[in-house]
């Protein structure tokens, strides 16, 4: 399966938001590779950014937990777990704040991979 599939497969009142949260995270993630993970839709750039998914009642989109954190103030009219924030179906998406949380994300992975650098380094001397 592939996210096409899983869009596909979807209830069709849910296709269109799919595709713009979709269209949405590869704006915000350019060299980012759209992937199936743990049987959602998920994107990767040095590790997972961020997968969503369609539920009855929400949209989920799960950024990690310390996106989650990090994001708390501006999260808090939504229902939110560890790493987990549920977007309403009848309502519309936060694109900006989505965005947002992405480039977030981007810049975690990659200062995750610059840290591994510098370990790798200091371990060479």
């Amino acid at each position: 399966m592939n996210v096409d599939d899983y869009i596909a497969k979807q209830p069709e009142k849910y296709r269109a938001t799919l595709e713009l949260l979709r269209k949405t995270i590869k704006k915000a993630a350019p060299k980012a590779v759209e992937a199936i993970s743990y049987q959602m839709p998920a994107f990767k750039f040095n590790g997972i950014l961020v997968w969503y998914a369609a539920y009855k009642n929400h949209y989920g989109f799960y950024p990690m937990a310390n996106a989650v954190k990090v994001f708390s103030e501006k999260l808090k009219t939504y229902d939110c777990d560890k790493g987990t924030i549920r977007f309403p179906v009848d309502k519309p998406l936060p694109l900006d704040l989505i965005t947002e949380i992405v480039k977030f994300r981007v810049e975690e992975n990659l200062n995750k991979v610059k840290s591994k650098e510098v370990s790798k380094k200091i371990i060479k001397k």
